[in-house]
């Protein structure tokens, strides 16, 4: 029987554990979309992962939604990366750059030349996002035309070919949150009328052709997609997500993706069930869990790996801890988002906090 710390094959990978750090933004970046020294640091704590999913990475600057949020478009982005995938080599662990275009969530301040933010509709999106002179209401997006898509599509192609540059062991497409690829999915902010609205075949079309882009760039086994249905977060609204989600993942078998990523909040649609018998790759779970659902979903195949988010930004050395049994540190949520090492990189091991 299968347990959380028996390892497991991911794409071309084989992980020394089911034990998968979350994607989290912690806004460590400088203005120009660089990693702070801090960030090898940091992913290098957390390397007895099975596999890391870092923070999301914008793959073009006109993806960026957030303050102090990291890209991948730039030598010198790429440079500060290699650094962090070094670190995390050099401890034993594999780590997949999650990308991240959040499309309408975001500001024209935080854009090149004040552009409005990109969408496949003219929709705004209820709520604010954080820029550099604090809250901001979202505004109304730029309606991508056919052309654009294009040249979206290919900025996720070579975003995929940079991480994989930078050192990378693959790559996981943001498609939740309500960002750019859940807005083309979802038919509350996609209102289009042509061969990328309307029906569900047409509004996958947008994620199945970003992740064709990003296997054909570094092959399917390292490549992963992350989905969270009916999270309704950032004003994204489905009319009938178990639909969509359910053709989703039945379209991605010819991919041969590394993994699926399912995290869960609150819906009362059984998705586990109805998708991880679509999926022939590994299937990750993630969203709330401790060792005993997390152990319970893999010994019960239910789940090919458990995904931490909050646990592991507290305990560097999760794992081990969850193997020991051992009280986890409690984190600070003021310092989520906050520049600097606190909060960041100070959380003790159990080593050092004995």
């Amino acid at each position: 029987m299968n347990s959380l710390f028996s390892q497991v094959q991911v794409g071309r990978y084989t992980l020394s554990n089911r034990v998968v750090m979350a994607p989290m933004t912690r806004s460590r970046a400088d203005d120009a979309g660089v990693p702070s020294k801090l960030v090898a640091t940091y992913y290098e704590q957390r390397a007895s992962a099975g596999l890391i999913i870092s923070e999301g990475v914008f793959p073009v600057a006109q993806g960026k939604g957030y303050v102090r949020t990291p890209g991948i478009e730039t030598d010198e982005q790429v440079a500060a990366w290699k650094k962090v995938a070094e670190a995390v080599h050099l401890r034993g662990g594999r780590i997949f750059m999650q990308l991240m275009h959040c499309g309408r969530v975001s500001h024209p301040s935080m854009l090149i030349d004040g552009a409005q933010p990109q969408a496949p509709s003219a929709i705004k999106a209820a709520g604010q996002t954080y820029t550099a002179t604090g809250l901001q209401d979202f505004v109304i997006p730029h309606a991508l035309s056919v052309v654009e898509i294009a040249g979206v599509v290919e900025g996720y192609r070579q975003a995929a070919r940079r991480a994989i540059e930078a050192g990378f062991d693959g790559v996981e497409l943001h498609a939740a949150s309500g960002y750019l690829p859940e807005q083309f999915l979802s038919s509350g902010s996609n209102q289009r009328n042509d061969e990328y609205g309307g029906p569900v075949e047409n509004r996958v079309r947008f994620v199945l052709e970003v992740l064709a882009a990003m296997a054909e760039e570094v092959g399917g086994d390292r490549v992963g997609i992350k989905i969270s249905p009916e999270m309704n977060f950032n004003d994204i609204v489905d009319a009938q997500p178990e639909e969509t989600y359910t053709y989703l993942v039945k379209q991605l078998q010819p991919l041969n993706l590394a993994y699926l990523h399912v995290a869960l909040f609150g819906a009362e649609f059984d998705y586990h069930s109805a998708l991880r018998p679509l999926f022939k790759g590994s299937y990750l779970v993630g969203s709330g869990l401790n060792k005993e659902s997390a152990e319970a979903l893999i010994s019960g195949g239910k789940a090919d790996a458990a995904v931490f988010g909050a646990a592991f930004l507290a305990n560097p050395d999760l794992p081990e801890r969850l193997r020991a049994g051992a009280e986890l540190n409690v984190p600070d949520k003021n310092t989520f988002y906050a520049p600097g090492a606190e909060g960041y990189i100070d959380y003790p091991t159990l080593t050092q906090g004995a």
